[in-house]
């Protein structure tokens, strides 16, 4: 086994940050231990169902359009310098914050799915939104 399989086999395997692929029509294919532990879902729990799984009700229109669009063009500004922020949901039913990078996932020059690699920024989201509040009520002087 080369370095690069191993190199390979220790980041699929991260608990550290969730890495999921999905097929073209957004059905989750890797849902590795990282995405255990951020999202709650086993991996068999997760393997076969929709992306959806994760995705808040609210948002999941402006997802398959974003998903649909990087499908059409391999193509996403995500998947470079821009990380995407966004929230997502837990199996508990819980509101987190995940960063993350879109990573198209082509065969023979066509595309057959994207993969994820995720990131919980919760308490960083947190910290920043009270932050953002605290600086509002201190800049509110009596004129």
């Amino acid at each position: 086994m080369s370095l690069h399989d191993v190199l390979g086999e220790a980041v699929l395997a991260t608990r550290s940050d969730a890495i999921i692929a999905t097929d073209q029509d957004g059905v989750v294919r890797f849902w590795n231990p990282g995405a255990e532990r951020l999202f709650g879902y086993s991996a068999d729990e997760a393997l076969g169902r929709s992306l959806d799984l994760i995705i808040p009700e609210r948002l999941r229109g402006r997802h398959r359009e974003g998903f649909q669009r990087v499908m059409a063009t391999g193509e996403s500004r995500y998947g470079e310098a821009d990380l995407l922020s966004v929230p997502a949901l837990r199996k508990d039913g819980a509101t987190i914050s995940v960063e993350f990078t879109v990573l198209p996932l082509r065969r023979g020059g066509q595309m057959v799915g994207m993969a994820a690699i995720m990131r919980d920024v919760t308490r960083r989201f947190e910290e920043t939104r009270a932050l953002k509040r605290k600086l509002a009520e201190l800049t509110k002087f009596p004129t």
